[in-house]
Order: C-alpha cells, then structure tokens, then sequence
C-alpha cells in the first residue's frame, strides 16, 4: 500500500503544547578510558576503490583504516539463488535496511562435479557474486568451508569425495589433496575481491565450520590440530591477508586464538560462535553479563571483539514439517517476529557483540538435489526477506532500525559494562553501558513477562515513563551526541543521526501509538518549530522536552534551532511501518535520507540531481534531504516535479506511480502425458549400464559378506534417482526378495520382477525426535508373484528403483556423509526349506547422465526421463498424449507432464512467481518440477509442508515462453495427480533489477 499525499503535507506548526514532564536527573558515567582507538566517524562504505586498506581489532570491534566498525551482516547463499541478477536485488534490500555486510558460503559440491573439475560459470559465478557486492557497499564474510553443513547435500562435500579414501575433516594427507585443490580454486578468485588491496570488499574469511571432533567433548586432539593449522596456512599462501576465523558450534570455547599453530602470525586471528536460542526462553548473555569464561561466549576470547558468524534469523524445516507443527516457514517467521529480534539482537548488543551475522537474511531455494536429508526444497528460514526475496515488513523492521543505528552513531563500537540500574518496576532486566571516549550511555530494558509493563528509571535519569511491551526489549540512550546537540535522554531508540545539507536530521522510531519523549540540552535562545500537529514541544531549565505519539499522522518533524547557529536539527519521529519508509544513503556529495517508497535501492548525485531507483507498490510520495546545491530528483530514470518544503527537503508533487496488475495464465489445460519405466520390462537393454562388480568400498555402511557393492556412490552415481537390474539366475525357489537400502530422509524403494510390480517401501515420516536425522536404513521384504523356477537356466530380471534423497551431513566430523546410498543388500527366501538364500545375481545400475554443463551437477537424477531430455525445453513432445487437468492415474512407477506458456510482464515490474501444487493428502505421490530444464524442487503430496515453489526471475522467463515438466513418482496405492497446478504471484513491485536471462539450453 502507498503513503497517501497527506502523509507528505509539510505543516508549518509554531504553537508550543506545554508537556508536563519531570527533570531528567543524574547520569551515571564511566571514567575509566581506553588507550586503544578512539570513538569517531566510522569508515566510508566500501567500494573496490583501488586503494589499500588495512584491517584489524581489539577487543571492542574491528578497526577498518582506523576506524571502528560495527559489523551488522545478513547470510544469503547465491547457490540458492540460480539467477544471478537477483543477486543485486537481495543484496540491494539487505543494504537498504542497514546490514553493512553479507555473509556467504562457498558450497564445494555446487562447483565440482568430479575430481579436478570445476565451474565458477553461469549461476556459479562467485567473481560475480563479489563483484555485485561490491558495488552494493557491502563487505563480504566469505565462508568456503571445505565444510560448510548449511543444511546442503554431504555438508558441501561434493559427491564424489563418498567415495574416496581418507577420513573427510582431518589431516589425512588423501582428504588434505582434495581439499588444497578446492581451496586453490576458490582462494583465487577470494584473493582478486580482497578490501585489503582495493580490488573487492572481502573483509574476513572463514576455515572450515563448526569443527568438533571430539564429538561434544572438551579436547581437541593434535589431528584436529594440525587440520586447522594445514587450512589456515594453506589460506594465507594462497593470498588471502584479511583476518580469518572460525565458527564455534556453540559456546564451547574452540579454537580460540592460539590453539593451534599459525606458523608464527599473531593478531590475525578471531574467535567467534554461533548461537540459535529458542525463541520461547530467555535471551541468554553471551557476553559482559554472562558466565564468563571458556564457555561464556565472548568472554572465551577477551582480547577479540565479540562476533557471532551464525545468530539465529530463524530456522530450517524438515519434511513432514514436524519443527514448525506442519505450518512450515510462516510458523517460523512468527515464532522469530520483530519482538524476537529486538529481544535476542539487543541482549546480544548489550554483551559486547559488534560482529553480528544473521542467518539467515535470505534463505532462498535448496533447488535440484541440493538440499540435505534434513530440509526439503524450501530453504525460505523464517528470515526477513522471504524466499521469494518480499520484506516480511513486521520482522525487518527492527534490524532496519538496528542496522542504521549501529552504522551511524559510531558510540556503539566502544562500550564498556557500566554501572549497575534497575527500573523502578523490577520485573525489567537493565542492561547499562557505556562509552569511555565520549561518556553515552546506553539501556537495554527488557521485558521477559506476558504483560506489558511501563515504569521509569529514575537513577539513571529516565523520570519519565516508558513502555515495554510483553516478551520485548527497549533501547534507551542518554548523552548522545545528535549532530552539535547532545541528547539528554530519549524513552524511544534513535535509528540514525545525518548531515544532510544544511541541517541534522535525527530520527526516532519504535511502536505504533508509543509517545516519544526526548530531551535535548539547549540554550536559552532555543527555538523549535512543530511542522506537523502531532508534534509538541516545551522549553524547561536548559531543557528542550519534544513529546510526538508515533506513527499517528505517519513522520512527524520538529525543527530545532538556535540564534546564531547556521545548522539546524531537524526531529523526526516514526513508527516501526513509517520507519521502514526511510531510507539514509551516503555518497561522495554528502549523505541522502530518501521518505517514501517501501524501497530505495541506489542513490547517485551528479552535478544538481538526485538520481533515485527503488521499488512501490501502490501509488507514494516522496520527499528528499539532499546536499547542496541539489534541485532535481529523477525516480527510476524519470524526472520528478518537485517543490521545497518548509523542511528544506525536494517534496515529490505527484504521487510516484504504483504497480500495474499482473495476469497469470491458468495451467489447467493442455498437457502432455507419457509414462516411462522401460527399466522395468524383462527385455530392456541395460548392456550399456555400469556393471555391480566392486568387492570394497570406502563408504562407512559395510559390504555384506559375499555379495558385491552395491553402492552408488562407488560408481559414480550421487544425485537423484538411480535404477538397479539384477539378472538372477540359480533362483532355487525363491518366493520373497528382501531388499535392503540406505537412504536419507522420505527415501523410497520401488521393485518389479519380470516387469511386474512387487511394491513400494518408503522411510517414514520423520518426528520431532527423529527430523534431524540424516540416514536412513531399512529392508523391504516383497512376496514374489510367483515361486521362481527351479532349473537351471532360468533367468528372471529384479528391476529396482531408488530415490536416495540426498547424504547425510558430516556434522560429527565422523565421516557421515559416507553412509551408503541406494541398495545395500538383496537376499532371497526359499520356498522349500524357508531359509534365506543367494542365488547368482549379475547386478548392473544406472544413474544420472553426465552432469549438466549449464545447470551443474546438482539438477538431474537417473530417470529414464531425464536421461532422454523429457525435462529440457524444445523436446519434441508432439506424439504424447494430452490431457487437462486434474488427472489422475493409478500405478507404480514415474508418469511425465509437460506444458509451455506465456507470461507477459510488464518491463520495469518485479513479478515474484511460484508454481502451487495441491491435491487430496491421502493421494501417495510425489513430484520433481523441472521449469526450462532446471530442476526447482520436489514436492511430496502426502507429506509436505510445502505446496508453494518459487520460481527465479531470470529461469523463468516473465516475458516469453516458458516449460513446464512435471516427473510424478506414484507407488501404486492411491490415484496420483496432478490435479491443482497454478501459478501464483508471491509479489510484485514497479521497479525491481533488470534481468538477464539463464542460460536453459534445451533439444
């Protein structure tokens, strides 16, 4: 929705509202000061600027060419995002709503396919990705592992590393040479996009994650040791100068600085943990208030500022949905809502964290067969850009707020633990610090109560009342400097302080409806000026009382200014919406601060203009502070009539356009259907089929004793879907054939003799005890259709099919990922004598095809389908039958649906589009979606939760033609769909990036 033009009236108010309001008191200071670097501006935004830049920390924050730095970060992962213009989309949002930084991994699995071979092409562009970055003014966290968990295939261990020698996440020389190779190529790229050398905005780099050996345990043995030692040495050769650290899993205190050896460098290293506390209990101190010690956090590390690479934004979900009571990511963004945020982020403020990453900002799509067992394709998180990259406004709000504060009020990267406050309610925590440089105090009060509370704090000089909403927290500052004023208290957080042409503008914000009341030191001859009715104001004992209820109107101002003084401040008050309608940009002319739009995205001065991109929705105003000299604005390339308000601002006469409505076509009609199989009848031809001829394996699952490996990681088999043929001879009788089979969560078995159906096994659907759970075993036993002939000779075929669902992770550093995928076993069961018995079986298999060169090896399974190109567009599909939909079949085995259509976007909207699946949950199917050739995920109808699949801007083409492949995999039991196919808009903005499109090759 837009902001009407009333919201813009510039109201030119002058009549004082006498306030009653009690004196502010005495503040508590800290005197004690420090010798490290001083409080002041912090660094410029970063840029790859050509020049050299140094990079370093104690134990208040990192120091940037000698400056101090709050980092506030967002986690997205461009793996899963497979359309490299949205980078700059995300990326864009995240930097408008404060984050200085994003954090990313580097997924090993997504650019190797094979021993030797790897991609940073297309979709795996990382140059691109750092380079995008860059030009956004974000810093960069790089994370390429080599293990990375991430809730990814093997922890990002590629898929042929299974099937290798050598313990995976120690110093055994075989695993070392896999790693050194993966870490030249990606260290390479990493060293070109450095900040230290002005070529990039790398600013700390990650080695291995979450690495604990010994299992839980409290030692960390000298293989362990020497693992960290060989990586980070391995790093620095390669050119990497920024400084490196770990993520603890937890507080536990490992691999602080000095654990392990670093061939001599000092002072390079952090210490840093991660931390998801359950929403529902108290937020723990991590920090200045907590324990102390090894297992405090940061305290573990005193001489390193506090840095939490993993703070939880939100969190993953399983299939079945068991984490979030089946109501998937929506139940995750609730549980995690604004009032989480400012609760946890404001704790994690108060105890000395000013390295804060969140994850995740953007979760996206595990797409294809990147997802662990422990996730289905939705990797949406709960996080504050949804994954069909929308703002989920209520929760952004408060890191908007904080992101801003901590990157303009530079007070914040230097505070000690203060004297000891309470409220006069004392059902509030106090938390109090200070700054030694500049003597601002700040207050984190929270409320860890169902009730809202509202009291005072009088010691440290808040007489006057404020609130606290239930299961909340409030920031409260004093002694503040806002431009040449200084702030004497304030019952609501500020967000940011700007010079933006001949004025300060500072701005409050917090809840809809709270009353603002701040106190501003001023001299007699103040002067302030109410510009909109809400606003009030009284002048009392060099006192300057503004009072403004919030939100009430939308943005109130209030000028302040004083005889003689050539810079006045201007006041603004906002709630949490209104705020997410300001938008503080710096750049080479001087700093903007933009109202209006739900989004600005980039801001350029050049001679008298402003130039402006951004996103609305609906029709908005806009109004402009913008250096000297500026009297033009352009908005998304156009220019924008515009007048000066009383403000001093460039206030927009017409309203900027909204979106224009967007027609999706319907997907009922017109489909094209062919079952597939063939691996199933007696007389398909598999001689070209891999042979089952491999007696030992690396794998940890064991080879049964006298039958061969079965395996398919150990012939080359690690994605999707893999079909076996047993050619069994000898069979003396047999009536049931136990299958046995390894797979990760809801993997499945389907088996047919002779090219008839023996059935389907399926693993359960996991609890909440067992939804971390990573593999799977089980035995299907199938009674044979008929006793097997006794002679010799006789040649019967056991077709079987496997949907393996992905490897574990390696979490335990126990080599996990290892565990077998696909069949494990196969034993027959005699007639005569009830015994089990092996009769000569001659095993081949297949898997997926060579990797795709466009769309990675992650995209395609063993389906006959996808072997024959029935996914890709341009298939000649002319001869299959067509249907419409709902349609329903009843059978085992995989039945494909294929459609094209058209969208015709308007150029300059944004139109985030997913395809729905829906259909009776007691139908048994599940399905693969493959648009234009790229496999965006796997629906499974009577499991979910996810019925929704985004579908990229970029992949999907919004205006042109598009394909549609459906493989549904039906066990038999039940009809199988489809039967409600659409597509749906996840939202939609006039604005948004241009966008190339994916490279689809098709037929």
């Amino acid at each position: 929705m837009g902001l009407s033009r009333r919201t813009f009236s510039a109201l030119a108010g002058t009549t004082a509202l006498g306030l009653a309001l009690t004196g502010s008191g005495s503040l508590a200071t800290n005197a004690r000061t420090s010798r490290s670097v001083p409080t002041g501006p912090p660094p410029s935004p970063p840029t790859a600027d050509g020049r050299r830049h140094s990079v370093g920390f104690d134990r208040y924050s990192l120091i940037v060419d000698g400056r101090r730095l709050v980092l506030w970060s967002g986690e997205m992962h461009p793996f899963r995002l497979p359309s490299p213009s949205l980078w700059r989309d995300v990326l864009q949002k995240m930097r408008a709503h404060g984050h200085n930084a994003v954090s990313v991994y580097v997924a090993w699995n997504y650019h190797s396919p094979a021993p030797g071979a790897y991609d940073f092409t297309g979709v795996r562009d990382l140059g691109l990705f750092l380079r995008t970055a860059a030009e956004t003014g974000l810093y960069v966290i790089l994370r390429p592992g080599p293990y990375i968990n991430a809730e990814v295939d093997a922890g990002g261990f590629p898929g042929w590393l299974t099937a290798t020698e050598g313990r995976a996440r120690t110093a055994d020389p075989t695993y070392l040479k896999h790693v050194d190779e993966w870490l030249t190529q990606v260290n390479a790229i990493a060293a070109r996009h450095q900040f230290t050398k002005g070529t990039g905005t790398v600013l700390l780099y990650q080695i291995e994650n979450e690495y604990d050996p010994s299992g839980g345990g409290a030692g960390l043995g000298a293989t362990a040791r020497d693992y960290m030692s060989h990586l980070y040495k391995k790093v620095r050769a390669d050119g990497i100068d920024v400084p490196l650290f770990h993520n603890d899993k937890g507080r536990n205190g490992r691999w602080l600085p000095g654990s392990f050896d670093t061939g001599g460098e000092k002072g390079r290293w952090l210490y840093g943990f991660d931390g998801y506390p359950d929403p529902a209990r108290t937020p723990p101190d991590w920090g200045h208030f907590g324990v102390g010690g090894r297992t405090g956090g940061a305290t573990a590390s005193p001489r390193t500022p506090g840095f939490l690479p993993e703070f939880g934004g939100g969190w993953f979900d399983g299939w079945g949905g068991a984490t979030f009571q089946g109501k998937g990511y929506a139940e995750a963004r609730r549980t995690r809502d604004a009032a989480y945020e400012r609760r946890f982020h404001l704790t994690n403020l108060a105890n000395g964290i000013t390295l804060n990453n969140v994850y995740m900002t953007f979760g996206g799509t595990s797409w294809g067969w990147l997802p662990a067992p422990a996730v289905y394709t939705s990797y949406d998180y709960g996080a504050a850009f949804d994954e069909g990259r929308k703002a989920a406004s209520a929760k952004l709000a408060p890191m908007h707020q904080i992101g801003h504060l901590l990157q303009r009020v530079p007070d914040f990267a230097k505070l000690d633990r203060a004297a000891a406050v309470r409220a006069r309610d004392d059902r509030l925590k106090v938390y109090h610090l200070t700054n030694p440089d500049t003597g601002f105090h700040v207050y984190v009060v929270r409320n860890d109560t169902d009730e809202d509370i509202s009291s005072t704090m009088p010691d440290a000089g808040f007489a006057v009342p404020f609130t606290v909403p239930a299961r909340d927290a409030l920031l409260l500052t004093a002694d503040l400097a806002l431009g040449r004023r200084k702030l004497k208290y304030a019952t609501v957080p500020p967000m940011f302080c700007v010079t933006a042409g001949r004025q300060d503008i500072a701005l409050f914000a917090g809840r809809y409806g709270d009353m603002a009341q701040i106190a501003l030191e001023s001299e007699q001859d103040v002067e302030a000026t109410r510009l909109d009715p809400e606003g009030a104001w009284i002048y009392d004992r060099g006192l300057l009382r503004v009072t403004a209820p919030l939100g009430v109107g939308g943005l109130t101002r209030v000028r302040v200014e004083a005889a003689g003084s050539e810079r006045p401040l201007l006041l603004l008050f906002a709630d949490d919406a209104t705020s997410l309608r300001l938008w503080p940009f710096d750049t080479p002319s001087g700093t903007v601060l933009v109202y209006g739009p739900p989004l600005v995205r980039e801001v350029t001065v050049r001679g008298d203009t402003v130039h402006l991109t951004g996103d609305t929705y609906g029709a908005t105003g806009l109004e402009v502070w913008a250096p000297r000299g500026v009297g033009r604005v352009t908005w998304n390339r156009r220019p924008v009539r515009t007048r000066i308000s009383v403000t001093g601002s460039l206030l927009a006469e017409p309203l900027l356009p909204g979106v224009e409505p967007v027609t999706l076509p319907a997907l009922d009609s017109g489909w094209r259907r062919r079952t597939e199989d063939p691996e199933s009848e007696p007389d398909f031809d598999d001689s070209a089929w891999t042979v089952a001829d491999k007696k030992t394996s690396f794998s940890i699952t064991p080879v049964p004793e006298g039958q061969p490996v079965l395996f398919a990681d150990d012939y080359g088999f690690h994605y999707g879907d893999v079909w076996y043929r047993g050619h069994v001879t000898e069979a003396a009788g047999a009536e049931s054939v136990a299958l046995s089979y390894s797979t990760g969560t809801q993997g499945l078995l389907m088996a047919w003799l002779d090219g008839t159906p023996l059935g389907t096994h399926r693993m359960p659907v996991p609890d909440k005890d067992t939804v971390g759970k990573g593999s799977w075993a089980d035995t299907a036993t199938f009674d044979l259709p008929r006793v097997l002939p006794q002679g010799a000779g006789d040649a019967h075929v056991l077709s079987v099919l496997v949907r393996p669902m992905q490897h574990d992770q390696d979490g335990g550093a126990d080599d996990a990922h290892k565990v077998a995928r696909g069949l494990t076993a196969v034993t027959f069961k005699g007639a005569d004598t009830g015994a089990w018995s092996q009769p000569e079986v001659r095993w081949r298999l297949q898997g997926a095809a060579e990797p795709d060169p466009v769309r990675g090896p992650l995209n395609n399974g063993g389906l006959f389908g996808e072997r024959e190109g029935w996914h890709l567009p341009g298939f000649a599909d002319g001869e299959w039958r067509t249907v419409d939909l709902p349609h329903a079949d009843r059978g085992q085995g995989v039945t494909w649906y294929r459609k094209t259509f058209r969208l015709a976007v308007d150029a300059g909207t944004d139109a985030s589009i997913g395809l729905v699946l829906d259909d009776d949950p007691a139908r048994a199917y599940r399905v693969q979606i493959f648009l234009n050739g790229w496999n965006m995920g796997q629906y499974i109808n009577d499991v979910g939760p996810q019925h929704t699949f985004v579908l990229p801007n970029g992949i999907l083409r919004t205006r042109g033609t598009n394909t549609l492949a459906l493989a549904i995999l039906s066990d038999g039991t039940t009809p199988s769909g489809p039967r409600d196919v659409r597509l749906t808009l996840l939202g939609v903005a006039a604005g948004g990036v241009p966008v190339t499109p994916v490279d689809s090759p098709g037929r």
